[in-house]
């Protein structure tokens, strides 16, 4: 039976296959090896995984430059493995959601191959093609760091074609009516095989208009509806994420009326969260949330503090970025782009305390909580690795030299010192009570229990202590009160007559009495529900 809006209050956890665990022996994850790792995550408590791309590719970018979405990459399994896994999940009471990437091909995709060759191919109009390579002029340039223009020559071809992204990873073409059906029937078959919905890379990018920036064009939107369309018919309770990264009333078009994204990731407020505990005070989180407008009833937000990429400053001001590299990105190595390629440990000094306040303010504040594999345990990065692999290496299991991943040396090295899977692993933590994978199980748990947290509105607490994040969680059926303390000293916070009360600890299962004023420990905070 399907739940209706089960999103809201699903917990996600993100994992590269490759990364997570080897189930053949060859230092590569796989298909298989996530099988029997199922188990794990159950028992942390995530309801939903979603996967990396799994797609036959040349993976010059881990796997988004594809080149068949008809299969999965060798190194990961078969396509009878991806339905063994899909049962699995499904058997577990979780779901599983995949990388649908509709913007780009790789350079290596059969089709792009047959476009470059023959000018008359059936596929020629599957890309964007042009003679001088001027036109849309006003489209940025993404990786400015890597790329300096949107169009590369192609000697084969003699033309140059249009890529927002790699000039490995050519768009496809959207004017054409073969691509818009033949990335539905993309769709289709992968929910045909059971997935419960899809990630959308990249979404923003889809069709060009000369004298636009190529973004968010009202015919982009146009054929997003036509895919969901299409899902809700076919394929009623499947879900559709957006991966955009706009200002908050940017962001809110690609919910529309409720008929096109079901979640889109809250971009705006993660670097507001990292924000916050630098500067010490809430005013970062409470300015971006009252920036956020309302959603239709039927849609989320996906929220998170780190993932596969970079953790990106695009939606900060020029000042604030500086801040945030100064506190969070010292070494020149740590940052890609306008962004900081770092794990979400390190980034908070492996301080213990600061790490739960930042996840526990990631479960309390609205959305739906997205996790990052090895974030539960607290892995580190690895800057000895280009671009963005440092952020995606080897789930560290145990104390041994291949961290319990595999038999063979992994396809890349764990991080050494303070984060060396000897110091940093599940073995170490799983049975452990003070642990972090505990804490974040037992919050998960507590999560789990109340609606407030998935569905309920938020309303700020009046303090005059800038250094407190306290807020109201309140569906008509409960009301809870959470209290975060910012900064690595103690604060004492002056309460309304509206939060005294004998409080119940949801954490602890403790009672405490809450009066005009409570002082909370550096970094602590406080899950509550309040009797007269």
């Amino acid at each position: 039976m399907t739940l209706p809006l089960w999103y809201q209050d699903a917990v996600f956890y993100e994992l590269n296959v490759r990364a997570f665990y080897d189930g053949n022996g060859d230092g590569m994850g796989d298909l298989p090896g996530l099988l029997t790792k199922l188990d794990y995550l159950q028992t942390l408590g995530v309801d939903c995984l979603w996967l990396l791309p799994i797609y036959p590719s040349p993976l010059k970018d881990d796997g988004y430059d594809i080149a068949d979405y008809y299969n999965i990459h060798p190194d990961y399994g078969t396509l009878d493995d991806f339905k063994a896994l899909v049962q699995a999940v499904h058997t577990r009471g979780m779901r599983i959601i995949t990388d649908l990437v509709l913007n780009h091909t790789s350079d290596r995709h059969p089709w792009f191959q047959a476009a470059r060759a023959d000018k008359n191919s059936h596929y020629r109009q599957y890309y964007v093609w042009s003679d001088s390579g001027a036109e849309y002029a006003q489209a940025r340039i993404i990786f400015s760091d890597l790329e300096t223009s949107n169009w590369k020559w192609d000697e084969q071809a003699g033309q140059y074609y249009w890529h927002r992204f790699y000039a490995h990873q050519p768009d496809l073409n959207y004017d054409h009516p073969a691509v818009q059906e033949e990335m539905l029937n993309v769709a289709r078959f992968w929910l045909n095989l059971g997935v419960d919905g899809f990630r959308v890379d990249a979404p923003t990018y889809l069709f060009e208009r000369e004298g636009t920036s190529c973004e968010s064009l009202p015919e982009t939107h146009a054929y997003l509806k036509r895919m969901r369309r299409v899902m809700d018919a076919e394929f009623p309770g499947r879900i559709f994420l957006a991966e955009t990264n706009q200002p908050p009333r940017e962001l809110r078009q690609y919910f529309a009326e409720g008929d096109e994204f079901h979640l889109a990731f809250h971009f705006p407020l993660m670097p507001r969260l990292f924000l916050a505990l630098a500067k010490e005070e809430a005013a970062p989180l409470r300015d971006i949330l009252a920036e956020t407008p309302p959603i239709p009833a039927n849609c989320q937000w996906a929220t998170f503090l780190r993932n596969h990429d970079e953790l990106t400053l695009e939606m900060v001001t020029d000042e604030e970025r500086r801040l945030l590299w100064q506190q969070y990105a010292p070494d020149p190595r740590m940052i890609l782009n306008l962004g900081i390629r770092r794990r979400l440990a390190p980034l908070l000094d492996n301080n213990q305390r600061k790490i739960k306040l930042a996840h526990s303010l990631l479960f309390t504040l609205p959305g739906a909580p997205v996790l990052y594999y090895g974030d539960e345990i607290g892995m580190g990065e690895n800057l000895n690795l280009p671009d963005r692999n440092g952020v995606r290496t080897p789930m560290q299991w145990d104390a041994t030299e291949t961290a319990g991943f595999s038999a063979a040396a992994p396809y890349a090295p764990c991080p050494a010192g303070d984060y060396a899977p000897a110091r940093v692993n599940v073995a170490a933590q799983i049975n452990q009570p003070d642990s972090l994978f505990s804490f974040i199980q037992h919050a998960l748990a507590i999560r789990k229990k109340h609606r407030a947290f998935g569905r309920g509105n938020l309303r700020w607490l009046n303090t005059p202590n800038p250094a407190v994040a306290a807020f109201w969680r309140q569906t008509p059926a409960e009301k809870l009160l959470l209290l975060h303390n910012l900064s690595g000293q103690s604060q004492t916070l002056d309460l309304p007559a509206t939060a005294r009360g004998a409080a119940h600890d949801l954490l602890t299962g403790h009672w405490l009495p809450i009066s005009a004023a409570l002082t909370l420990a550096p970094y602590q905070f406080l899950w509550l529900t309040l009797e007269d």
